[in-house]
């Protein structure tokens, strides 16, 4: 296949990490008007694993929908990935995954469950909180290796949704646990001697599988896309669209 595959990644997985499975071309965390620009470069497939939010403008539903109308496959997972994969799912972008998969069943609803706060890409996007999807995740693994109660799981949880996603670590958690007067002080002793060990990433996890899953489909020429609509050049998409192809020129 003559052009590579896009990936679009930050804060879920070095890039060195994502290399080892997936030879692609590795771009920043998506932003408005990035995949439209891909789309220029007329890439085998996207893959859109992290992107920004809040103060950025996010990735547009509209130039996912522009790609795959192009016959560019767009397949997401882990972050903003699953959440536009769930969202245009109907409109054939294809998702992996666990937190994919609970976005479409509807057992996850809200997009701060994927949200973090990263450093700069100079530094490789370290995350400086951690994903609401990766605790629900590590206090179920917990609950699993009778580390925690359901009462105690449940209430770890219920906390750690409280916290505004910017907020969300371990370390904090466990302090607001410790004023609870709903959680048992020695749960939360062995659950924080459990947690270096027994700390699940299910991002990561994710990523890797849908760049798995990418690898098998270039290698099998498997790759493709069937839009499920007429794609409409709307004033909207002109407004948007128009600035970005200028730029390109």
């Amino acid at each position: 296949m003559s052009n590579p595959v896009i990936v679009f990644l930050g804060p879920t997985l070095p890039v060195s990490a994502a290399r080892r499975v997936l030879a692609a071309d590795y771009r920043p965390p998506v932003a408005q008007g990035d995949v439209l620009r891909a789309v220029m470069d007329r890439p085998a497939a996207i893959a859109i694993i992290d992107g920004y939010f809040e103060n950025v403008p996010a990735v547009w539903h509209k130039e996912i929908l522009y790609a795959m109308s192009q016959g560019i496959p767009v397949l997401g997972a882990a972050s903003m990935g699953a959440l536009r994969a769930a969202e245009l799912a109907t409109f054939g972008m294809e998702g992996a995954g666990a937190i994919f998969d609970a976005y479409i069943d509807g057992r996850l609803e809200d997009d701060d469950e994927v949200a973090v706060t990263h450093g700069p890409a100079e530094l490789g996007y370290p995350s400086l909180s951690e994903a609401m999807v990766n605790i629900r995740r590590t206090l179920s693994d917990a609950h699993g290796a009778g580390i925690l109660s359901v009462p105690a799981r449940r209430r770890l949880q219920d906390i750690a949704k409280d916290l505004c996603y910017r907020d969300r670590n371990y370390g904090r958690i466990l302090r607001e646990a410790e004023d609870d007067i709903d959680v048992d002080p020695a749960e939360i002793e062995a659950f924080r001697d459990w947690l270096p060990t027994g700390r699940a990433d299910q991002k990561r996890e994710d990523a890797l599988c849908l760049l798995s899953r990418v690898r098998e489909r270039v290698t099998t020429g498997t790759l493709g896309v069937r839009p499920l609509y007429a794609f409409e050049h709307t004033t909207m998409w002109e407004q948007v669209a128009r600035p970005v192809l200028r730029a390109l020129v």
